[in-house]
């Protein structure tokens, strides 16, 4: 009778006393909160990738204050200062001496590669290849008009500038004060991780610093060498074609391809024995930077493997559009770095040690 009298008063299956039940909730509300998560990162992804912009450019403040502190003892503001005026005059004293060359160039390459995309589409249509002419047109524009829907936010002009001026503003204001930052992030993590959470933080940025420093020299050699060259064999506009093959040396792979057609058809613009240099400076330049300027970088910054990155840019290009496709190796190179902590932390031998009398 007391069995019978105990097992009467035992919660049911459907019942929230049972602890079976409670289990399964507590399962379902995990998987519920991980499905709101992604919901909630679709569709703030834009916001979300501009603030991933401002950390990145306060990274690179971040790493010019502390290259100038080796130098000059001073407050860290006035070092963020010095940093700032000195990028700010150079972006400035640049457009001020070659603004209207670079003006008039960018016009003419715009016409340039009207012209050469025409022959090509036109050869291709006599050959069979592609449709016929009357069909390019349509073609494209629903081609332009799919990556339009993608990329909306930052497709247009104004959503661009808006988009540029918010990155440079987040990561200015982060690079003046970094520790107020890295102390709220702890404050939303539990007591008794914080520590762990703290030196993964302090890993990131750290490996942020190194990949854009290593990204900002590869673009200023690429830049340079790829102008010089150019114009010693003659190439028109050299000096964009320098200026736009350093800003794409930021996204490698897929920067270096549309360089290469930029400047191939430019270089054939002007004659075939013009377009034959064009291509021998191409892969000249990729080649002694890939196997020479890279693994120098490489040893002392953020060695990621190319087919990673490659797929990486793929994936948030397709996803994120060009805000995400130009962020793809700052993110990759984080998601390595906390993979690799949390590899780390678990492999630590008082946490087996708890795993096991747990």
């Amino acid at each position: 009778m007391a069995d019978e009298h105990v097992a009467a008063h035992q919660p049911g299956p459907n019942e929230m006393r049972d602890p079976a039940m409670r289990a399964e909730l507590r399962r379902a509300s995990v998987w519920f909160s991980l499905a709101v998560a992604i919901g909630l990162v679709v569709v703030l992804i834009q916001p979300l990738l501009i603030i991933f912009g401002g950390l990145v450019f306060a990274a690179m403040l971040d790493g010019g204050v502390r290259l100038l502190g080796r130098v000059l003892p001073i407050p860290r503001g006035l070092r963020l200062l010095i940093v700032v005026v000195l990028a700010t005059a150079f972006v400035l004293g640049v457009f001020y001496l070659t603004g209207v060359q670079i003006a008039s160039q960018a016009e003419q390459l715009k016409h340039t590669m009207q012209v050469q995309a025409n022959k090509v589409a036109g050869w291709a249509a006599d050959q069979g290849i592609i449709p016929g002419r009357q069909d390019i047109g349509g073609l494209l524009k629903q081609a332009l008009g799919s990556v339009g829907r993608l990329t909306s936010f930052v497709g247009s002009a104004v959503g661009a500038i808006t988009s540029l001026f918010m990155i440079l503003v987040i990561g200015l204001f982060v690079a003046m004060e970094p520790r107020i930052y890295d102390r709220g992030l702890q404050w939303l993590v539990p007591s008794d991780k914080r520590e762990d959470f703290a030196v993964t933080v302090d890993r990131m940025a750290f490996t942020m610093r190194r990949l854009l420093a290593g990204r900002l020299v590869g673009m200023a050699f690429e830049g340079t060498l790829t102008w010089l060259l150019l114009w010693a064999a003659g190439v028109p506009m050299a000096l964009l074609l320098g200026i736009l093959t350093g800003l794409l040396a930021f996204i490698p792979n897929i920067g270096a391809f549309i360089s290469g057609v930029l400047m191939v058809s430019v270089g054939f613009s002007a004659g075939t024995d013009t377009g034959f240099w064009a291509i021998i400076i191409y892969f000249g330049v990729q080649t002694f930077d890939g196997y020479v300027v890279i693994p120098m970088v490489a040893r002392r910054t953020v060695d990621l493997p190319p087919a990673l990155t490659l797929s990486a840019q793929i994936l948030t290009s397709a996803l994120f559009g060009v805000l995400g496709l130009a962020l793809a190796d700052p993110m990759t190179a984080m998601i390595k770095v906390a993979l690799e902590r949390g590899s780390e932390i678990s492999g630590r031998p008082e946490k087996r040690e708890e795993e096991g009398d747990e």
